[in-house]
């Protein structure tokens, strides 16, 4: 620990640089360092300085740095030394924090070298109003203020920092709205306006800042809703609007932010469902939507946030089972879904393995092993019991009905002779479509078109250049049987019409290549009517889908007896 010497600089008038940080250095920066007129470059931090910032920096004529950081130097009431820098029309960068200098911030500010890219004031007690003309800084790429005692508002004139990258003003006590004009700013980065008072809306048209990495706006008074323009950020990596007043429902578009690693809205007042398009954040590690208003299930789509680490769901009124899907999430450390509506068994494996009770609490329709301090599960009523309970005599009598239906189509065929069957729904013509048809329709057969998967290959929903929809079953030929499969699918196809059965337009193939085209059914497969939570089918409309199967079965037997009798 040391001292500078008060004649620093009078035998060093030639130096260009002097850096002296992290030496533990304490007493006051003697004033005699800008006898080195040279000096271009000052390095004090990290040391123990304490006393007024001299005036006299302001003589340094060459000056392009100074840093002053992690000391406790302070300063009379409007700091006499940041007027004194004007001076230097050469400065780049100025590092005031953190250290108690106190007072309030002059508007001499905005007359500082136009050349000034760094102003860091982090940590120095400052009070009073930010000036208006901190706008004249044309050129700031970095600007802090974090951690001071500043009060008024945001001014509007910060929207002339065109050259901004970082703008941070977190933790004091500003207060007003958020200035439109902060979305002039179109080469910001990181936007910090976090642990203040400001209130009113979010600014729309904050959508304008693509390049926009790090909105933090946590910790305000922000009400009304998110606006929906703000899912359009698609740079951004992190998102924070927690402990706010923001209310409203979430919607489908915040699949949109697909680079976003980390999402906290928590602490608002946010209703309805959890969109199922969150799921589609697959880069997403930290998650955190406790402490809102948020019902209905936790989306199954959450299963394939494979890279999430944090999830927190506490304290909503979320209903319905934990998926099974959150298995797969193999990188989950910290899961947090008490104080919910939540009910059924809790997964146990994958991630679930290492977690207690605590993430669980307060949810009293949950189940499962003792270690979750929760009931077991034989003691509730699953939904497959029920429906052995209560559907299974449902489904006996339908399937009874069916067979009984079955045996009379089958003894009508046999009282009669071999008719051409007549298929009542409307025809759907047979066209050519060419490999690269397919390619264009399918966008290169790209996974947002795929809507199924089957045994020997993948179904794509294609759109025609005319416009006509086409569900595209394409064989993966590396698979064995599949191009066996693909020449047994199109002879049965191309000789079974029927209203039941999906019609076949066309098919492709090369020695690369194997598809079938066939109308596209938009209301989904089968399986998901019947067995989905989404959807309810009462016990008639499930008679008329069996009835209308065995109609089909029973048309497919006449066929391939027609066919076998012409051969």
């Amino acid at each position: 620990m040391g001292h500078l010497p008060s004649s620093m600089g009078l035998g060093l008038p030639n130096l260009e640089t002097l850096f002296l940080g992290r030496n533990e250095l304490s007493g006051i920066i003697p004033s005699s360092i800008s006898n080195s007129t040279r000096l271009s470059r000052i390095g004090l931090s990290e040391n123990m300085f304490t006393g007024n910032i001299p005036p006299s920096f302001g003589e340094l004529k060459f000056l392009r740095s100074l840093n002053l950081g992690y000391n406790k130097l302070t300063s009379e009431s409007e700091l006499p030394f940041v007027t004194s820098l004007v001076n230097c029309k050469l400065l780049e960068i100025l590092v005031l924090g953190p250290n108690p200098i106190k007072g309030t911030l002059p508007k001499s500010l905005g007359n500082l070298s136009t050349s000034l890219e760094l102003l860091d004031a982090t940590g120095c007690q400052i009070k009073g109003v930010i000036p208006a003309e901190i706008g004249n800084l044309g050129n700031l790429v970095d600007l802090s203020l974090v951690d001071n005692y500043l009060t008024g508002s945001v001014p509007v004139t910060i929207g002339k920092l065109a050259m901004i990258q970082s703008l941070k003003i977190s933790n004091t006590t500003i207060e007003g709205t958020i200035p439109g004009s902060i979305c002039d700013l179109t080469n910001l980065v990181g936007l910090d306006l976090s642990k203040n008072k400001l209130s009113g809306s979010i600014p729309s048209c904050l959508k304008n800042i693509s390049s926009l990495q790090s909105l933090l706006l946590d910790s305000n008074e922000l009400s009304s809703i998110i606006p929906t323009t703000l899912w359009s950020l698609g740079n951004i990596l992190i998102l924070n609007l927690s402990s706010n007043a923001l209310s409203g429902s979430l919607t489908q578009e915040i699949g949109n932010i697909k680079s976003v690693t980390q999402l906290d809205l928590s602490s608002n007042q946010f209703s309805g469902s959890i969109p199922s398009t969150t799921g589609q954040l697959q880069s997403l590690k930290e998650l955190n939507f406790s402490n809102n208003r948020l019902q209905a299930d936790i989306p199954k789509s959450f299963g394939d946030l494979l890279s999430l680490e944090v999830l927190d769901l506490s304290q909503n009124s979320l209903s319905g089972n934990i998926p099974k899907s959150l298995e797969k999430l193999v990188y989950l450390k910290y899961l947090n879904v008490s104080a919910n509506k939540l009910r059924g068994e809790i997964p146990t494996e994958g991630p679930f393995a290492n977690f207690t009770a605590e993430p669980f609490l307060h949810n009293d329709g949950l189940c499962g092993v003792s270690r979750f301090h929760v009931s077991s599960c034989r003691h509730t009523i699953s939904t497959k019991h029920r429906f052995l309970y209560y559907g299974l005599p449902v489904m006996s009598s339908t399937i009874l009905v069916a067979v009984f239906i079955i045996g009379l189509l089958r003894h009508r065929n046999k009282n009669r002779k071999l008719p051409i069957q007549v298929d009542s729904s409307p025809g759907v013509a047979h066209r050519r479509i060419s490999y690269h048809e397919i390619l264009q329709a399918t966008n290169n057969l790209s996974e947002d078109n795929l809507v199924g998967r089957g045994s020997v290959g993948l179904v794509y929903k294609g759109i025609l250049s005319d416009g006509m929809v086409l569900a595209i079953k394409v064989f993966d030929l590396e698979r064995q049987g599949a191009s066996k499969s693909f020449d047994a699918e199109c002879e049965v196809m191309r000789n079974i019409r029927h209203r039941n059965l999906v019609k076949v337009i066309s098919s492709c193939s090369n020695l690369d290549f194997r598809a079938l085209v066939l109308e596209y059914m938009p209301n989904g497969n089968l399986d998901k009517w019947l067995y989905s939570h989404n959807h309810c089918l009462e016990v008639l409309q499930r008679l008329d889908i069996v009835i209308d199967v065995a109609t089909a079965l029973e048309h497919q037997t006449f066929k391939e007896k027609m066919i076998a009798y012409s051969l």
